[in-house]
């Protein structure tokens, strides 16, 4: 780890479900590997799900999961014990949110205040489950196994219910997020908390304050950039409305055939 720059990087619009990557992004991540810049990866999936991309663009710096509830450390990675850690599997876990079942207990108990019908995926069986996501029974049964958040769907709720219901669900410090055709109850997420923790671990461990970079999507970048120092935006064509947020950011074209060595020319020289 020779770099004091990390870069935090929103990889759900930019690797897919399939496991396949944008034209270009995986050389992105070779090249921060090379010049020894961290890559952490920010998703919204879970570690079972994300543990085949880990695998497969070997993502071997710590990533943050489940939409900011934790930050999970590959085994040795930092020589020092961080606080408030708990292991899942191989991964030792900063969390922001409260561990499962707070959640599904959380849902329960919103589900029978407002009067709203929810069903969880857990809930499921094999067969109905895959049928409700369009996923193969055994991604699909990945999807559902959360450490942090729950995921659900509302059933047959009219917009001004699903309002009230995360209306309600905000007054209890609980997270409710759209995910696709599917949502997210965690009681406790914090991607910006979740960038502070590991900012603070390789300060610590490089003995300097690390530049934290952002890489986003639009709708990812409204969360990420503004917990970041700096900011690499990347638009399409048609989008002009810049991220809220603080700090440096760069708008870059997510589909231009040189994006990501500009991109990663930008970083190494912190040109943003």
């Amino acid at each position: 780890m020779r770099s004091t720059t990390v870069v935090f990087c929103a990889i759900d619009n930019l690797i897919g479900t399939t496991h396949k990557a944008l034209t270009g992004f995986p050389e992105f991540l070779e090249g921060l590997e090379e010049a020894g810049i961290p890559a952490v990866a920010v998703s919204a999936r879970g570690r079972l799900e994300l543990d085949a991309d880990i695998r497969k663009f070997g993502l071997g710096d710590p990533f943050i999961g489940e939409g900011g509830c934790g930050v999970y450390l590959p085994e040795d990675y930092f020589h020092l014990k961080p606080p408030r850690s708990m292991r899942f599997a191989r991964f030792t876990c900063i969390p922001q949110a409260a561990p499962q079942p707070a959640a599904r207990e959380m849902l329960a108990e919103l589900a029978e205040e407002t009067g709203i019908a929810t069903v969880a995926l857990r809930d499921l069986s094999p067969r109905e489950l895959s049928q409700n996501t369009g996923m193969p029974q055994r991604e699909a049964d990945l999807l559902r196994q959360r450490d942090f958040d729950e995921l659900f769907f509302f059933a047959g709720a009219a917009e001004g219910d699903v309002r009230r219901f995360r209306e309600t669900a905000a007054q209890k410090k609980a997270q409710v997020r759209a995910r696709g055709a599917l949502w997210s109850l965690a009681v406790g997420a914090n991607l910006g908390g979740c960038v502070r923790d590991l900012a603070g671990l390789y300060q610590r461990s490089l003995r300097t304050t690390p530049v934290k970079i952002g890489v986003a999507t639009s709708d990812e970048a409204a969360e990420l950039l503004p917990a970041c120092d700096r900011g690499l935006w990347l638009a399409t064509k048609d989008e002009r409305e810049t991220p809220p947020g603080s700090g440096k950011w760069k708008r870059l074209p997510l589909f231009a055939a040189d994006t990501w060595e500009v991109a990663l020319e930008a970083i190494r020289t912190r040109q943003i």
